[in-house]
């Protein structure tokens, strides 16, 4: 049987040059990326803005009978659609039922609305 060199190592496979740098790049981005987030967020001054006690949010009003709000929500629409009322005094602009706008509309149509029958002309 031959009697073959012992293996060894390849320092040709890895630098640690190159490697080394490597690291020691990202480790000085993170340094500074972290230097940077404590300027532009500094936490510190935020919290002395803060003063005690803060004032108490409050608490969600849950649903105690959701039929029963639905049916009032519904109501309340309703009664909107079918009234008169004043939407801006001030401005003259006022609300109508429901069904007397869509019968004033369909007689006398909406202004600047294309006529039946031009829409392919």
């Amino acid at each position: 049987m031959p009697d073959y060199p012992r293996p060894r190592h390849e320092p040709r496979d890895v630098s640690l040059r190159p490697l080394a740098v490597g690291g020691l790049a990202v480790g000085l981005a993170v340094v500074v990326l972290a230097v940077l987030a404590d300027f532009m967020f500094p936490q510190r001054s935020l919290d002395s803005e803060l003063r005690g006690p803060l004032p108490r949010m409050a608490e969600p009003r849950l649903q105690s009978d959701p039929p029963a709000d639905m049916a009032a929500f519904r109501a309340a629409d309703l009664a909107r659609l079918n009234s008169f009322g004043w939407v801006d005094r001030a401005g003259g602009i006022a609300h109508v039922p429901i069904d007397q706008a869509i019968r004033q509309v369909a007689r006398d149509g909406i202004a600047g609305w294309p006529a039946a029958g031009t829409a392919g002309r």
